[in-house]
């Protein structure tokens, strides 16, 4: 379904200096917008991050009201997301509900094993279908790209499976598309790190908790207040893993913070604190799961 623009469009960057759409980008956007029309009525899957900010600004721009957004509220979902959602929805004009969700009831997914994501959007698009079909909307959408089809994704079979679809992919958009077009679009989340549930923080075999959930959360939060802005928090039962990007690892290597972060993990109840010298990267948990494949 993905079209080609003719024209090279610009944005101003905030140094002032011009950075383009491309043609490409440009053209996926109306190849999405005409999507929408077709469907013309859709519940999307809305938690506030990057992807699906962007699906719902499109959606509802296309659609208005018949565009309903709702965001799964459960102990996975940090606050700070839950107040993310709730602000753009209302900064935007999105139609906006929130319904709870509980995975936490279920053990396959507290066990956290390998498939524990597919429980989790089990729980949610079983939820979600219901009141798509009962309020007469054609379908369930979420925000995948088309770089979500090369990592490991266990909850892209549930969404298969509840018949949700998927327009960015159908398009052909990539997450760096989605981006620049929602700097254009004014979308606060276009430059947002990536935001999966607190659940994604904790080491695949060790018990999802909401005790471990709240560690998670609350070192987060720690990490906020000292001036990080893209990291993780990997709860490994009595060891914590503090991922950096890069370009904060020389921040986070200076003796004071160091010192800081050690006494506030500790104060969590991590016997062990480390910095992972490889740095930030999305799917990091996903490591283990390939090396034990091969």
């Amino acid at each position: 379904m993905a079209v080609s623009g003719s024209v090279v469009e610009e944005i101003l960057r905030d140094d002032g200096e011009a950075e383009t759409i491309s043609p490409e980008a440009a053209g996926k956007e109306l190849a999405l917008r005409a999507l929408f029309r077709e469907m013309r009525s859709v519940l999307v899957a809305f938690s506030g991050g990057v992807d699906s900010s962007y699906v719902a600004y499109v959606a509802a721009g296309e659609l208005g009201d018949a565009a309903l957004c709702v965001t799964g509220e459960s102990a996975s979902l940090a606050a700070h997301q839950r107040s993310q959602a709730t602000d753009i929805a209302a900064r935007f004009g999105f139609r906006h509900e929130t319904l709870d969700t509980e995975e936490m009831s279920d053990p396959r997914y507290t066990a956290n094993a390998g498939d524990r994501c597919y429980f989790c959007k089990t729980e949610l698009y079983s939820k979600l279908a219901p009141v798509a079909a009962a309020r007469g909307f054609s379908c369930v959408v979420d925000g995948s790209t088309t770089d979500d089809l090369g990592d490991y994704r266990p909850g892209r079979a549930a969404a298969v499976e509840h018949g949700v679809r998927s327009p960015l992919v159908e398009v052909g958009m990539s997450k760096r598309e989605v981006r620049a077009l929602s700097r254009r679009a004014g979308l606060p989340t276009w430059d947002a790190p990536a935001s999966p549930c607190l659940s994604s923080r904790i080491a695949y075999g060790t018990a999802v908790t909401i005790k471990r959930l709240r560690e998670v959360e609350t070192g987060e939060e720690i990490m906020r207040s000292l001036g990080f802005r893209e990291f993780r928090v990997r709860h490994h039962d009595e060891l914590v893993r503090l991922e950096i990007a890069p370009a904060e690892l020389e921040n986070a290597l200076r003796r004071e913070v160091t010192d800081e972060l050690a006494r506030r993990f500790r104060a969590l109840g991590f016997r062990y604190v480390t910095l992972d010298l490889h740095g930030y990267r999305t799917g990091a948990m996903n490591e283990v799961l390939k090396s034990s494949d091969k």
